[in-house]
Parts: structure tokens; C-alpha cells; sequence
């Protein structure tokens, strides 16, 4: 259960005809459906039946990076088979936070066994943008100790992760930023 309700479902912004491909497509095959249809992942359904997913990444990781021919490789062996899904009246919030604590970018939408669409993460920022400060805190960066990162001592404005509300300064405090309102007592 989360803090924040944004009023929009996962399904007012997943997208409800996801491209996919079955088993047997060559790495090959699939990248160049990627390209032409400006997607970074594919579905991979078998008899209308989810089965897994491959993504950008995967291609590089588990393909290019250790020699593996794209050509003669399918995507049945090297998919994602265990995935994070979600139910299509959740709210996006609640998406947005799995996406985050799964450090995953996609989630197929199932409404019982059956798939009826695919969330993405510029999916949700799409609808609702300031829903990317929820994300920062688990981005890997290089070099960090370079770099002018907000702090507990810094007090950005944005979104409360209590109450919802826009703060011009929020507080943040164990991981969660807090509006003046919802600051814990102890903490004031």
C-alpha cells in the first residue's frame, strides 16, 4: 500500500498492444524489430501466453558482451522468464515504486493470467514527471563523490512523499523526502 495516490491507473498509461515475438526469434531478429519500431524491449509470448521479456540490455549483457552469435542465438535463451507484473487498476505510484525497488523499467499488466498490456517507465514519467525524484536515490553514479548531490542537510522543493502535496522545501530524512507538514516530530 503506498502513501501517494496519483488518480491514474496503470492501465490509462500502459500501453495496450505491446510488441512481442515468439520463442524461437533470433537476437538479430529481435533488435532489428526494436530499431524499426523504437522500443527498447520486446514481449516474448508463445500461443498468446506471456512467457518472457528481453530488453536493450539484455541484447548487450547476455549477447554481444560474451561472444554469443545474434544470429543463430533465440530469445528463449536468454530471456527474463521470472517477471514482475502488475494489475491494470493499480495506481501508477504503486508501479513506479516496483519499477524502483526491482531496479526494472518495465512490467508487463496482467489482469488475472491474462496480459493486457505493458507498462514502461516513460510510460508513467510521461503522465506524471515528478514522479522522478522517487527514482533518484536508486540511480548508480560514477565518480558520485565529484558530483553536487543533495544531501539530508539540502532542502529541494518537489512532491511529499507523504501527503502528495508540492513543498517548496522538503526534507529528506532515512530515504523519504517530507513536506514541513509530514516531517517526522522528532526530526523538527
Amino acid at each position: 500500500m503506498s502513501f501517494i495516490k496519483t488518480g491514474y491507473k496503470v492501465s490509462d498509461a500502459m500501453t495496450r498492444k505491446p510488441i512481442s515475438v515468439g520463442p524461437d526469434t533470433t537476437i538479430d531478429q529481435c533488435s532489428k524489430i526494436m530499431l524499426k519500431s523504437h522500443v527498447g524491449s520486446l514481449l516474448i509470448t508463445k500461443n498468446g501466453n506471456l512467457q518472457g521479456m528481453i530488453t536493450e540490455q539484455d541484447i548487450v549483457r547476455k549477447v554481444v558482451a560474451v561472444g554469443l552469435d545474434p544470429y543463430k542465438t533465440e530469445v528463449k535463451d536468454i530471456m527474463v522468464k521470472k517477471l514482475t507484473t502488475i494489475d491494470p487498476d493499480s495506481d501508477i505510484y504503486d508501479a513506479l515504486v516496483i519499477m524502483r525497488d526491482t531496479n526494472i523499467r518495465h512490467l508487463p499488466v496482467m489482469h488475472k493470467k491474462d496480459m493486457v498490456g505493458y507498462l514502461t517507465l516513460k510510460d508513467i514519467l510521461k503522465i506524471e514527471p515528478q514522479l522522478f525524484e522517487l527514482l533518484v536515490e536508486k540511480f548508480e553514479l560514477r565518480e558520485e563523490d565529484h558530483k553536487p548531490i543533495f544531501g539530508e542537510e539540502s532542502h529541494p522543493d518537489g512532491i511529499c512523499e507523504i501527503c502528495g502535496e508540492y513543498s517548496d522545501k522538503l526534507y529528506h530524512i532515512e530515504g523519504i523526502l517530507y513536506c514541513d507538514s509530514c516531517r517526522p516530530e522528532q526530526e523538527q
